[in-house]
């Protein structure tokens, strides 16, 4: 069995002879054509390794140049209509929400001053499989991510994200960054309802720094902790509290400083209007029940982009 990139793996029913399964190939791992591929099959869009087996036969679509490529038939949903047939790039109409690993890959190329066909090329892949991955949420083979990294120069480590203890930021800095401020507007939106977020206060050790996760509630910053920690120091004073996200694959990212006074709150109602809107559990576990409240009075953020947007 030999296949090019584009073909199909068709699957019948050793029974009957009818179709059972079909997908695009858009990996190869031996020069040659011969198995195992990697396969998007038509019925779920999902890209798995494939070695087949003998009810599996390969569709020979044409590859010269100038030749359209057959596609793929039109596939039927859960609730019995039909799916668009064509299997090149991402799904119609939709716009590009790429994945944690779609990002790094996308960014490498770029950083590299590759194309798509080229850096598709290199890795063995359909330039449509690559669009693929670089646009939507995917989970690609191992296979397909060494043979990325090695297209790109990097390694699967570092395309899966490698380094969750590191530190953010020690990638490269864009090559024309621009900080830009944020709008009160801007900022509310990037707090949302609830995340992790550092609150800084002043303890008779000297000043310090933890995370906490937070609740916003009526504008109010709010969340639990107990009355002997250190978030506790926050209470009758004003206190600096900061969220941020760090984009390591774009080299991008924002931060939003609130800053306010911070009292408990005893209140019994507000206290059972707190832990009804509460999220999740502090994510630091024990018994935390001490509810701290800060009000904003002045709230700033800032943000990294490329100079051209």
């Amino acid at each position: 069995m030999r296949a090019q990139l584009g073909d199909q793996l068709v699957v019948e029913s050793p029974a009957t002879g009818a179709t059972r399964r079909d997908g695009e190939i858009v990996g190869l791992h031996h020069e040659d054509g011969t198995p195992p591929y990697d396969v998007r099959w038509s019925d779920s869009d999902e890209v798995t390794l494939v070695f087949p087996g003998p009810d599996a036969h390969i569709r020979h679509l044409e590859h010269g140049p100038g030749n359209a490529r057959e596609p793929s038939r039109p596939r039927t949903d859960q609730a019995g209509g039909q799916r668009s047939g064509g299997s090149r790039g991402t799904p119609s109409g939709r716009p590009p929400n790429p994945g944690d690993i779609g990002r790094r890959v996308a960014t490498e190329r770029r950083r590299r001053g590759l194309t798509r066909e080229e850096t598709a090329r290199r890795a063995g892949m359909a330039p449509a499989y690559l669009a693929y991955v670089e646009e939507r949420p995917s989970s690609p083979t191992t296979a397909s991510l060494i043979n990325l990294a090695d297209a790109l120069g990097t390694t699967v480590v570092a395309l899966r994200g490698g380094g969750a203890d590191v530190p953010p930021g020690q990638g490269q800095a864009l090559l024309h960054p621009q900080l830009l401020d944020l709008g009160p507007d801007d900022c509310r939106a990037l707090l949302s309802t609830h995340g992790v977020g550092r609150v800084a206060v002043s303890t008779p050790g000297g000043p310090a720094v933890v995370p906490v996760n937070y609740e916003v509630v009526d504008d109010a910053i709010a969340f639990r902790t107990a009355p002997d920690s250190v978030p506790a120091a926050a209470v009758g004073s004003e206190v600096a509290f900061e969220v941020d996200h760090v984009d390591e694959a774009m080299s991008e990212g924002w931060s939003v400083l609130v800053v306010g006074p911070a009292q408990v709150v005893t209140e019994p109602d507000e206290v059972r209007k707190l832990v009804g809107r509460a999220h999740t559990e502090p994510w630091a576990g024990g018994g935390r029940e001490m509810w701290v409240s800060i009000r904003p009075t002045r709230v700033t953020g800032r943000r990294i982009t490329p100079a051209e947007r």
